[in-house]
């Protein structure tokens, strides 16, 4: 059966929805145009679309009697974690209640003979990585910013560690969800491998808040390693890095990180970062393992380097000097942004095959000198994953319509080349256009039958992925 046209709740439901939260949740309950306005904030140019109202609950079972109500109201739920998605996944275009699960912060076991941890949803993966520190266990992905685990999972993130440690797809274990008429789901266990029945933990990871709520996560962890060496090497060209990085997967060698910053990027990275590296395109990377393992293995990657014509090769396994780098990596957004001050940077990202990925980097270099704009790229190149961000002053029309022109023709140049709309930053409301051209009209109407079979009356972040 066909949900309803979706429609904003009138001004009386809001009401009504909004004093029986107020009732039960007390001051965890706020309606002020400024939190509201946070809780549809986009770092991106899609425009920001506040929630009715914002509730702060503190466990599943809170959470299930909030999505009770609302589902009682026919009235939208949009999960909130801390806010660092760019595809409007936080916007609330029908209004509705923003459950932010920044208090949903315990961390309720850990179990270090099984490499595993159970969180609830709004722990973020810098307090977890602290809290496991003692154990010599860390939870291995990284998507720069210091995201909450809920929210990684909502949207399948990834980052710098994937090439080694994979996605949020291959580290979660198990969920713990509340779906649209407030039931509460258990998906998976800590056994490392099932057969029992659909893979619901699989539908439920990236699923971006349009299926149910995220109240617990159970995730695999890995032993810190014994020995880290990460370094740098400079390249005459994006395609020379690029193959570099390709040889480099195609021989074998167990890179842990390995990341691409182009000459734009490099040049405002050492600018905000105060470093000196030279400004051609630069590969950075890390090799995980024992002492004599990770120096033999950053040789070996130097040699390639070298083949490719890479320059300035260097490598070390002193902590603090590898931080430094990777922290200057992480900060690539805030040092976009310092290489056209007053513009406002629209970052996106496409995957692809890592054959094609000298090729569709190249084209994309050529793609925005012939657009004159100014749009660094920084990729997660051991995947072929990679971001481009155009720095636009949006008072100009003509530079905005000029930018979306390009950003569509790099979607379009990634899935000729075999490729995805998007590698990790998902589809939320900005990339729903491409999913049809990218899954085929079948797939996407099978995506649309278990939206509207599990969520009937559309009010899971609805606008979210697919259209009902």
């Amino acid at each position: 059966m066909r949900s309803p046209q979706r429609s904003r709740p009138d001004e009386a439901t809001v009401a009504r929805v909004t004093l029986e939260l107020q009732r039960r949740f007390g001051n965890r309950v706020v309606t002020s145009l400024a939190v509201r306005q946070q809780h549809a904030h986009t770092t991106t140019w899609i425009p920001a679309e506040a929630p009715d109202v914002v509730v702060f609950p503190q466990s599943t079972d809170e959470v299930a009697e909030i999505v009770r109500l609302c589902a009682a109201e026919a009235m939208p739920v949009i999960p909130f974690g801390v806010g660092t998605s760019l595809e409007g996944h936080l916007n609330a275009p029908f209004g509705g209640v923003s459950i932010d699960t920044s208090q949903m912060k315990a961390i309720v076991a850990v179990h270090p003979e099984d490499l595993d941890v159970v969180v609830q949803p709004g722990v973020t993966r810098k307090e977890l990585n602290e809290y496991l520190r003692d154990t010599g266990l860390f939870f291995p992905i990284d998507p720069g910013a210091d995201a909450t685990i809920g929210g990684m999972a909502a949207t399948r993130a990834s980052g710098t560690n994937a090439v080694r440690y994979g996605t949020m797809k291959e580290n979660v274990l198990a969920l713990k969800v509340v779906g649209p008429t407030g039931e509460v789901i258990r998906t998976g266990s800590r056994a490392r491998k099932s057969s029992a029945g659909y893979d619901l933990t699989r539908l439920f990871v990236g699923s971006e808040g349009t299926l149910g709520v995220i109240t617990e996560i159970t995730l695999r962890l890995a032993g810190i390693p014994e020995a880290i060496s990460g370094g740098t090497c400079s390249f005459p060209s994006v395609k020379a890095a690029c193959d570099a990085v390709i040889l480099t997967i195609q021989c074998g060698l167990p890179i842990a990180r390995i990341e691409l910053l182009d000459e734009v990027q490099v040049r405002g990275v050492n600018a905000y970062s105060k470093l000196s590296l030279p400004e051609t395109p630069l590969l950075l990377f890390e090799f995980h393992g024992t002492e004599a393992g990770v120096k033999e293995q950053a040789e070996r990657f130097g040699e390639i380097a070298a083949e490719c014509g890479g320059t300035g090769f260097r490598f070390s396994t002193d902590p603090e000097e590898r931080s430094k780098l990777w922290q200057a990596r992480h900060d690539v957004y805030w040092a976009s942004l310092g290489l056209r001050p007053g513009a406002k940077g629209v970052a996106s990202d496409v995957c692809v095959p890592i054959s094609r990925l000298a090729e569709c980097l190249a084209e994309t270099k050529e793609d925005i000198e012939r657009s004159g704009m100014i749009a660094p790229i920084a990729g997660h190149v051991g995947d072929g994953n990679f971001h481009v961000m155009p720095l636009v002053m949006m008072e100009d029309p003509a530079e905005v319509e000029r930018t979306e022109a390009f950003m569509h023709r790099l979607v379009e140049r990634a899935m000729r080349m075999e490729g995805t709309c998007t590698g990790e930053h998902g589809v939320g409301s900005g990339k729903m256009k491409y999913l049809k051209a990218e899954h085929g009209v079948p797939a996407i109407e099978m995506m649309k039958l278990l939206k509207r079979s599990i969520d009937p009356d559309d009010i899971m972040n609805p606008g979210k992925i697919v259209a009902v």
